[in-house]
């Protein structure tokens, strides 16, 4: 059954697939570090091993990250990414020895209705790197990773 964050006016529903986006402070390139990168990565894929949702498909570029998710349980989206920016702020700031703010407030969401492709969504997240011309093939580009490879 569907639940529904009012605050946010979003509602997350168990099993629903989801394409998330979240921006860096002031758009700031934090994840040209490689370090904050594998930082991030980390935070995504403990999330998945907790069983809170399925990783699809990702990609961290240097100042946002797109994810491809599917909601395991009765978790609310809001709580996943305030604890995926908490935790991955925390660390990134205590490794590179900084401090303020890392993440833009709020995300973007859109629910993959079943009409759509999941595939296609997720070549649009992994071919982010393409698109940006941070790399001419995106086997160059070391942060992203899809179930289907």
């Amino acid at each position: 059954m569907p639940t529904q964050d009012l605050s946010k006016n979003r509602i997350s529903s168990e099993n629903q697939i989801y394409h998330l986006v979240a921006t860096t402070h002031k758009r700031m390139p934090v994840f040209d570090n490689f370090l904050a990168a594998r930082i991030i990565i980390n935070e995504m894929k403990a999330l998945n091993e907790q069983n809170i949702l399925s990783s699809l498909a990702w990609v961290v570029m240097p100042d946002h990250l797109h994810w491809l998710i599917q909601l395991n349980g009765n978790h609310q989206l809001s709580q996943i990414m305030k604890k995926l920016k908490g935790s991955s702020a925390s660390k990134i700031n205590k490794t590179l020895k900084q401090k303020g703010k890392l993440w833009q407030q709020g995300f973007y969401e859109h629910a993959i209705r079943h009409d759509e492709s999941l595939k296609r969504t997720a070549r649009y997240i992994v071919a982010n790197p393409l698109r940006a011309k941070l790399v001419t093939s995106v086997t160059h580009y070391p942060h992203w990773d899809a179930i289907w490879l």
